[in-house]
């Protein structure tokens, strides 16, 4: 039995990225807990050795010889001691072995759930470890169920070798996009929380770090650095603004996003199900930059108003619907892209 816990240990190692220490504490702990169910009125003297050379497991009774016996849980005559070794004397200390497969039926289902929990809470807190380095990254997951009351979908993530089960719940997903299971999407890790039944990821397809994360991996410019995105503002499944500048004079911010024929936005629209993405040239000029985010929309002027970060916009008036957009939709986005208080009025009535 001894050898076949140290080759289980082993296994448990390679397979599962459980370190043997950790492993070797938790059968200490298993073999201490089972011993103390069968005998209540022990003491803290049992004493665990493990050699990984013999693979030997021995547990050990330490006693203390003594001429009168104060703490029979600790300590023992010396008459009794010489009946386990014969070079006992008083003032040593005696081990007596323990026979482990006397341990009751009870006492060994205590044991047996200590290894288990153990190697349960290693195998959380190594899915913990790995999807904590992925928070604020995207991940491919698979659609594995989907709850037809609540409309909750259970999504199969992995990251290197470790797989979990995370929740994409109805308010991050993109409104209007049908998912069926075996499905393939991407979503983006927001946050991993530790639960009382393991590690929680919190899934989504909504948020804006989402967009960021696709042009990085579309737009080799964004990736090497040379193209930065400096604002996303989004309404999930309808539209989103992105403001972009380049580092490099020569590299078209604007045209490393869209990419040779619409190539790489085109990829990123159909990835969100259709969602329409404007991209805007950032400017450290909030006239010009302001005047961007409006796009489509053509602008006359900006006026930067005293009151803070509010401006007063002049467009064309047969512009006027474009710029404020379905809904209000256009402007509400510029100004979530810019920051600032938008106040749009047609030319007829600025003058």
């Amino acid at each position: 039995m001894n050898a076949e816990f140290f080759d289980a240990i082993a296994d448990i190692e390679r397979e599962k990225g459980i370190s043997r220490e950790y492993m070797k504490e938790k059968i200490t702990q298993a073999l201490l807990s089972a011993y103390k169910k069968d005998n209540p009125e022990c003491g803290d003297n049992i004493v665990i050795v493990m050699d990984d050379e013999k693979k030997r497991i021995d547990m050990f009774l330490r006693m203390d010889v003594v001429e009168e016996v104060e703490d029979p849980k600790t300590q023992m005559l010396l008459e009794t001691a010489q009946n386990y070794s014969k070079r006992a004397k008083v003032g040593g200390v005696i081990e007596i072995p323990v026979d482990t497969k006397k341990f009751g039926r009870i006492a060994a289902q205590a044991a047996k759930q200590v290894i288990i929990q153990g190697i349960r809470e290693a195998e959380r807190g190594i899915i913990y470890d790995e999807f904590t380095s992925k928070e604020q990254e995207i991940l491919t997951g698979t659609v594995i169920r989907i709850e037809p009351r609540t409309g909750s979908v259970s999504i199969k993530i992995s990251s290197n070798s470790e797989f979990t089960e995370a929740m994409l719940s109805p308010k991050e997903q993109i409104k209007g996009e049908h998912l069926v299971e075996g499905d393939m999407i991407k979503v983006y890790v927001v946050e991993v929380r530790k639960s009382t039944r393991g590690p929680q990821v919190l899934i989504s397809r909504t948020h804006p770090g989402l967009v960021k994360r696709l042009f990085e991996l579309e737009v080799p410019e964004i990736f090497d650095g040379i193209v930065e995105i400096k604002s996303i503002a989004r309404e999930p499944g309808s539209r989103t603004k992105i403001a972009v500048w380049s580092v490099d004079e020569d590299v078209d911010p604007i045209g490393a996003c869209v990419g040779p024929k619409g190539g790489r936005v085109a990829g990123i629209v159909d990835e969100l199900g259709g969602e329409k993405i404007d991209i805007v040239k950032f400017s450290e000029q909030p006239e010009e930059y302001i005047a961007a985010a409006l796009s489509p929309a053509e602008v006359i002027e900006v006026t930067m108003l005293d009151e803070a970060k509010s401006c007063r916009v002049i467009v064309p008036d047969n512009q006027l619907s474009l710029a404020i957009g379905k809904e209000g939709q256009n402007v509400r986005l510029a100004a979530k892209l810019t920051g600032y208080k938008i106040d749009i009025k047609p030319e007829s009535e600025a003058y």
